[in-house]
C-alpha cells in the first residue's frame, strides 16, 4: 500500500484517485475548490459518471480516500503525486500548461521525502521533461524527485471501468527506480504495463486518441459519399467490422466527434507537427471533417424547411455522448445556436446534462427564439414541427416510430446517431433523415386522403 495524491478532481484525477483507493491505496484528493472539497466528502460526485459515486462512498467510509484543499500536506509524504489537472485548449490549438506548472511548483515546494510526480494529464511530447526540470528548479528540500508520463485511456461514461479493467496501462519513465515503483502501484489492478521512455508514452497517448478521431471522421466522410451514390453506411460498416484489422468499433457514422479528448487531442497534435514544420495531413483532414459534420443535420433540415421561425423544435439529446453530463465540443452547442438564430423554438430533453446547458443558455426568449428545457422525451415531441436526435441515450433509442408519428404534429425527424431502421420510421409515417442512409419516402398526403376516404365510406 502506498500513499498517494491525485492533484484535480475532474474527470481523470477522481476517477483515478478513486480507483487507486479500490486497489487499497491511501489517497488523497486536492482541488482549490473547498465547496467541491465538500460536496465529495459527503459522497456525492461532482461528475456524472457511471459506477462512481458508490466507490467514493465505499472507499471514503473505509478510509482509503480523503478530500482537501491543503496541498502542502497532501504532497509532503506522498510516494507518489499524480497530476490530473486540465491542459485546456488555447486558441491557437495548443495544450495550456499553466495548471500543470502551478501544481509542479507545489509540489517542489512541499514533499518532504522521495517522491515520483506522475503526469496523467494529456501533454504535448517533452512536457514530462520540462516538468521534470521545472520541479528541480523549485525543490526545497534534499529529496529525489521524478517524473514519470502515465496516460489515461479512459472513455466518459464508463471511466470507472474503463480504469480498473484497462487493456493496458502504459508508464514513460527514465529510470530503473520511476519504472519499478509505478509497476508497485499498478500491481494490485493485475493488467498488462507497457513501459516505455517518457516521450514515447506522450506519444502513445496521442496517436491511440487521434487514430480513434481518424476513424471516425473517415466513417463520416464515407456516409456523406453513401448518401450521393446510394448505398447504406451501416450496411458498409458492418461488412467492414468483419475484417480483424480494421475491427467493429468507431465506425458508426454520426455527427462527429465531441468531448474532452479527441477534439482538443488532434488539434495539440497537429499543431505539435507544425511546431516542427511537418505537415500532418491525415489529421488535419480528421479535424476539418469533424467541423463540417457536426452541422450536417442542421443544413439537411434547412434545406428541407422554408424556415424554422415559429416552429417547435424537439431536441433529443445535449451532451456529446450518453453516460456523462459533459457538453464539451457537443453537437448541440453547435445546432442550437444556428436553430436560434433562425427563430426556432426549442424544447430540448437530456435526462442528466440539462443543468449545465442551462448554464450556457438559459431557459426562456432570446432574440430571434427561445429555449425551454423539459423533462422527457414525450415532452419534447409533443406537437413538434421537427425533432433533432443529437445523444443516443436509452431513453431516446427506446421510443418507437408509432410514438413519433403519434406526438408530434409534422412527424419530420433528423437523426445524428442513425437509431432507428429508415424502413420502420417509413412504414409508421415519419419522414426520417440520418447519416450516410438513404431517405425512405413516404408520402403523407397520400396517406391523408386515404385516412379521408376511409372515413366517408
Amino acid at each position: 500500500m502506498y500513499k498517494i495524491a491525485v492533484a484535480g478532481t475532474g474527470y481523470v484525477g477522481l476517477v483515478a484517485g478513486v480507483c487507486f483507493a479500490e486497489m487499497g491505496h491511501k489517497v488523497t484528493c486536492v482541488d482549490i475548490d473547498e465547496n467541491k472539497i465538500k460536496v465529495m466528502k459527503s459522497g456525492i460526485s461532482p461528475i456524472y459518471e457511471t459506477g462512481l459515486e458508490e466507490l467514493m462512498k465505499k472507499n471514503y467510509e473505509a478510509g482509503r480516500i480523503d478530500y482537501t484543499t491543503d496541498y502542502q500536506l497532501a504532497y509532503q509524504e506522498a510516494n507518489a503525486v499524480f497530476l490530473g489537472v486540465g491542459t485546456p485548449e488555447l486558441p491557437d490549438g495548443s495544450a495550456n500548461l499553466s495548471y500543470i506548472a502551478t501544481v509542479a511548483r507545489q509540489v517542489a515546494e512541499s514533499v518532504e521525502k522521495d517522491c515520483l510526480v506522475v503526469v496523467k494529464s494529456t501533454v504535448p511530447v517533452g512536457t514530462n521533461d520540462k516538468v521534470d526540470r521545472f520541479i528541480q528548479d523549485f525543490l526545497v528540500n534534499d529529496v529525489h524527485v521524478e517524473v514519470a508520463s502515465n496516460p489515461e485511456f479512459l472513455a466518459q461514461g464508463s471511466a470507472v471501468e474503463d480504469t480498473l479493467h484497462a487493456e493496458r496501462v502504459i508508464i514513460g519513465t527514465e529510470s530503473e527506480w520511476a519504472e519499478n515503483l509505478l509497476k508497485k502501484i499498478y500491481a494490485p489492478f493485475d493488467l498488462p504495463i507497457v513501459s516505455v521512455n517518457r516521450r514515447s508514452a506522450e506519444m502513445i497517448k496521442y496517436a491511440s486518441n487521434d487514430f480513434l478521431a481518424l476513424k471516425i471522421s473517415y466513417m463520416n466522410d464515407i456516409a456523406n459519399l453513401c448518401e450521393l451514390v446510394g448505398a447504406d453506411v451501416q450496411d458498409v460498416a458492418s461488412g467492414m467490422s468483419y475484417d480483424k484489422r480494421i475491427g467493429a468499433k468507431f465506425l458508426n457514422a454520426g455527427i462527429g466527434y465531441g468531448g474532452s479528448c479527441f477534439p482538443k487531442d488532434t488539434k495539440a497534435l497537429e499543431h505539435l507537427a507544425r511546431e516542427h514544420h511537418y505537415d500532418l495531413k491525415t489529421v488535419k483532414a480528421a479535424i476539418d471533417v469533424n467541423n463540417v459534420q457536426k452541422t450536417a443535420l442542421f443544413k439537411k433540415a434547412r434545406n428541407r424547411l422554408i424556415t424554422f421561425s415559429g416552429l417547435k423544435v424537439a431536441i433529443l439529446g445535449l451532451t456529446f455522448k450518453p453516460g456523462t453530463d459533459d457538453l464539451r465540443e457537443s453537437p448541440s452547442l453547435d445546432n442550437i445556436p444556428l436553430l436560434l438564430d433562425q427563430g426556432a423554438d426549442i424544447y430540448a430533453y437530456d435526462p442528466v446534462g440539462v443543468k449545465n446547458f442551462a448554464d450556457i443558455y438559459s431557459e426562456g426568449d432570446f432574440s430571434q427564439g427561445s429555449i425551454k428545457y423539459v423533462k422527457s422525451v414525450e415532452e419534447a415531441l409533443l406537437n413538434a414541427n421537427v425533432c433533432f436526435i443529437f445523444t443516443e441515450w436509452n431513453e431516446i433509442k427506446q421510443l418507437t416510430p408509432q410514438q413519433y408519428k403519434k406526438l408530434m404534429r409534422t412527424p419530420l425527424v433528423f437523426d445524428g446517431r442513425n437509431i432507428y431502421p429508415t424502413i420502420s420510421m417509413a412504414q409508421e409515417g415519419v419522414e426520417y433523415h440520418s447519416i450516410g442512409r438513404k431517405t425512405e419516402t413516404v408520402n403523407v398526403r397520400e396517406e391523408k386522403l386515404n385516412e379521408l376516404q376511409s372515413t366517408r365510406s
